[in-house]
């Protein structure tokens, strides 16, 4: 097995990295991925299916493999056309107590940061433009 067939973690996914269906077709690059680090915890990724595209969102369970600069999924190219767009996670999230009545629970909230990178969709641009240029010559 050569390095570039390793697998790696999730933690080693990079903005640009090709993702291929269950057959090895291309069907897009990576724009970000999204879990909680701390914990390992993988929740899945952001794919841009071409320069223009909207973004498709993958969740974990659908990810086959992971090896240096590519990311197979366990999906055909049809069931990846078909998939939800993208949308941005929350920054942060409001958490009180159930039982607390109104005021307490105005008085307690906690805003509890939530893995997630700001810019939306000129983020998203920024980044499949990046990976244009970035694309190595063949």
């Amino acid at each position: 097995m050569s390095e570039a067939d390793t697998p790696v973690s999730w933690f080693m996914i990079e903005p640009g990295w090709e993702v291929v269906d269950a057959k090895g077709e291309r069907v897009g690059r990576v724009e970000e991925t999204t879990g909680d680090s701390s914990h390992d915890i993988f929740d899945g990724l952001s794919i841009a299916p071409g320069v223009f595209g909207t973004a498709l969102y993958v969740p974990s369970e659908h990810v086959g493999e992971i090896t240096e600069g590519r990311v197979r999924l366990t999906l055909t190219k049809d069931e990846v056309e078909h998939l939800s767009e993208y949308e941005e996670p929350p920054t942060t999230a409001e958490i009180g107590p159930d039982a607390a009545g109104t005021l307490d629970r105005v008085e307690a909230a906690l805003e509890a940061p939530i893995h997630a990178r700001p810019g939306g969709r000129w983020r998203q641009l920024i980044v499949r433009l990046r990976t244009l240029l970035r694309r190595p010559q063949r």
